[in-house]
């Protein structure tokens, strides 16, 4: 089989450069009360990045995207709403499966990580006929955290550094897989979950069939709450999850601080435009967007 690798050397090093880059020059004052070997650091650090980011473009160049019209036979930029009705149903089906196959996972999030990545590297490979082999390194601390409070995890497109915020349960081997798809060179937020549900939910491997379920579980929950917090916390109570899922589904959800509710209230305007810039539907993606594929695939 044909087979790209694109090299993601930025995630090997210990710290995201990015972040090196930005706090050398105040490191530097801090500690020996001068500039210059902040500035050399930086320059470093820059230099890395760069050609980290350039050498992951040149080998991405070779990879073959997935045709999602070609493959599922639907456009996510043009889908068919799903009607109230059907989607409540498939909440109650989801919920029957997930609490009938619950299994709690024991992989450390470095292992999970691994696995999420070969499996993915696997179901891409079964479309395109084409390995795109990247990087399984997973970060849990950078200074994204400070502009997206309220994310789960996210990716530097240039070099495809990934970083976690905080742990998930059972939610954590989609927003992995997620993550994942934007490194491989799916930038599009509708086709990254997708393409993760559906990697996940062939996989065969238990713990991450789950989370593709509670995931898609969890984006219709939202949906049917319309973006309102305290009805999304009273759809899981009443949805009858058990105990050790519903724990889950509550704290993917809590109550922002108000430093993250006034980022979000800036951040939100900003992310819809360069979303629709991009040839994409907004936020809605992430909920409305991707059950609405899922449902027409079955």
């Amino acid at each position: 089989m044909d087979r790209v690798k694109i090299p993601n050397q930025a995630t090997y090093a210990p710290f995201a450069l990015a972040d090196v880059f930005v706090l050398a020059p105040l490191a530097s004052r801090l500690l020996f009360r001068a500039s210059v070997p902040g500035r050399i650091v930086q320059a470093v650090a820059l230099g890395a990045y760069a050609g980290s980011a350039l050498r992951d473009w040149f080998a991405r160049k070779d990879a073959r995207p997935i045709d999602f019209e070609e493959a599922f036979g639907q456009d996510p930029s043009n889908l068919e709403a799903m009607s109230e009705e059907a989607r409540r149903e498939e909440v109650l089906d989801l919920v029957a499966v997930l609490n009938r196959d619950y299994q709690p996972s024991e992989l450390s999030r470095e292992e999970l990580a691994k696995v999420v990545n070969e499996h993915l590297t696997d179901y891409i490979a079964s479309i395109t006929g084409q390995r795109v082999e990247t990087s399984s390194e997973v970060r849990s601390v950078a200074l994204s955290k400070l502009l997206f409070p309220f994310a789960l995890g996210v990716c530097d497109i240039l070099t495809g550094d990934v970083t976690i915020f905080r742990d998930t349960g059972v939610f954590e081997p989609h927003i992995i897989a997620h993550e994942f798809c934007h490194r491989k060179g799916y930038y599009k937020e509708l086709q990254a979950q997708a393409i993760a549900y559906l990697a996940l939910s062939t996989s065969g491997n238990p713990i991450l069939v789950q989370s593709a379920r509670a995931e898609r579980l969890h984006r219709n929950l939202r949906v049917l709450a319309d973006g309102d917090l305290e009805v999304y916390h009273r759809l899981v109570e009443e949805s009858r999850l058990r105990e050790e899922l519903a724990k889950d589904f509550h704290a993917i959800r809590p109550e922002p601080s108000a430093y993250e509710r006034a980022v979000w209230t800036v951040m939100k305007p900003i992310m819809e435009e360069r979303m629709r810039m991009t040839g994409q539907n907004g936020l809605s993606d992430y909920d409305a967007g991707f059950t609405d594929f899922l449902h027409t695939q079955g």
